[in-house]
Parts: structure tokens; sequence; C-alpha cells
């Protein structure tokens, strides 16, 4: 197993530590793989994650060893890796990652960060999001038909207030309709008026849809998930690879691709991902 090999990134070399070390045991995907995914896909996920904290998940073990959730920045983190400096909500500051280009992405991947997640909103006004989520998950009994026919009405009724969305399987288990905001509005409006969809959505469709978070209630209901519209609350990045088997990608798709019965939220992989 070589200990180190060098990567050359736009202006800078990396250098890459026990890049033969496997992630992914049942798959055999080693760290190399990942650095080459989180390559390939820079230009398509950069736009997604520029100006945004970042909280990390790292799996320097593998996928099978525990996950290392990071909120604060490393101080081993080279200076040209960009921060963010926010408000806690229990007093203080944390200072996050944000990932502005294609080095820090492969960097992280180094750093055996298999899933980045961001925020809502952006370092220069961190309490105003521009992104509105609603996290369609199935319940035990349902699947993932019933999430590409719930994904169909969360659209129609957002398209009746003039909004738009784009669509994400999350590489999991369920879906995102994600509403890109102007950033007037503060989380708080902002959840508000998730809830508000939310709840009218699983009043009109009251056998199909639920907004109650206990899983025992939703019985075979499609759950309608507000929860990641708060303040330092963050949702799974587009093309981010999930620490499950077979390494799965959060994957942005069309809405005509609802209609696709092989849809499924770990339809897209690393290794097909392309």
């Amino acid at each position: 197993m070589s200990d180190t090999s060098e990567i050359r990134i736009g202006r800078r070399t990396l250098t890459l530590h026990r890049p033969d070390k496997v992630l992914f045991p049942d798959d055999g995907i080693t760290k190399a793989d990942l650095v080459e995914h989180y390559r390939s896909v820079s230009r398509r996920m950069l736009p997604q994650l520029r100006e945004r904290p970042l909280m990390m998940v790292r799996h320097p073990d593998g996928i099978d060893g525990e996950p290392l959730v990071q909120k604060n920045i490393p101080g081993h983190f080279p200076d040209w890796v960009h921060r963010a400096e926010v408000r806690r909500e229990s007093g203080g500051t944390v200072t996050h990652v944000v990932c502005d280009d294609a080095a820090t992405l492969v960097y992280l991947a180094d750093q055996a960060c298999v899933t980045p997640h961001r925020w809502l909103s952006r370092a220069d006004r961190p309490d105003h999001p521009d992104r509105l989520v609603l996290d369609l998950d199935p319940s035990d009994g349902s699947g993932f038909e019933d999430v590409r026919w719930a994904a169909h009405r969360v659209c129609e009724l957002l398209d009746g207030l003039g909004l738009p969305t784009l669509l994400m399987t999350t590489g999991s288990s369920g879906l995102h309709v994600v509403v890109p905001l102007d950033r007037q509005a503060d989380f708080g409006t902002v959840r508000a008026f998730a809830g508000r969809v939310a709840g009218l959505l699983a009043e009109r469709h009251p056998g199909r849809l639920t907004t109650e978070q206990r899983k025992a209630e939703r019985k075979d209901r499609v759950y309608l998930d507000i929860q990641r519209n708060a303040y330092a609350q963050t949702a799974v990045a587009p093309y981010a690879v999930r620490a499950l088997p077979g390494a799965p990608v959060a994957t942005p798709i069309a809405r005509r691709e609802l209609d696709d019965p092989e849809l499924h939220a770990r339809r897209w992989t690393l290794a097909t991902i392309g």
C-alpha cells in the first residue's frame, strides 16, 4: 500500500495520504476512488457549495468504522482552505470549512470526508437561507413509487405559487425538493412557510402524506420533513457520496425523471454517476 501520492488540481499540487486505503470494504472502493469522484464532479458540485459553511462526515476507518462528524475546521487544515466563522446558537462561534474550489474538495476527500453537508444559507448572511428543502422520506410501508408521486404533488403546489423547484435523489432513502430563495426572509419565516406547504399537502392527501415526526405514526405514508429549514442545519450536498454499501451518490434530476419507474434514491453510485 502506497503511503502517499500527488495530484495536480488547478494551481495546487496535493499530497494524498494512503490513497489505497479501502473505505468501502464490500465494494473495494479506496480513498483514491473517492478523490477521483470529487475531482470529476467538481465543476457540477462547486456551484452548490461555494460560500456555504460545510459540515464534514469523515470516515477515517472506512464506512464500517465510527464516523467523525465535524463542524469546526481542524487546526491542521492548510491556510488556503477557506473558512467561515458563524454564530453558534448556544453561544460563541464555530469556524466551518467553505469549499470554494476543486482543490479544497479533493483535500476533503483525502481527509476521508465521504459526505459533505451544506448549510442552506451562505456565510455572508447565515440567518437568511437561499434554499428551502422538503425532504420526502418513505415510511416502512411505502416505497420510492410513493416518493415519486409525492414529489409531483409538492411540485404542483409550488408551481401554483410561482416558485421554482429543483429535485435530487438523496443517495439514502428519499428525495429532496429544493426551492431557490432570494435571501429576503429569515429561517423562521422560511420554516413556517415550509410547514404550511407540508401541512396543506398532508391535509389534501391524508392517506399518502404525513407531517408526523414519530415513525410509528406515519404508517405507510411519505413523511414531508421540513426540519432542515433552520439556522445551522445542513442538507446533503448534490453529488455527495453516502457512506453506504455501493457508494450511492446524491444526484440532481429533472422533473421528467420522476416518471421513470426505475428511479430510486440510490439510482446513481460512485461507479455510475459519470
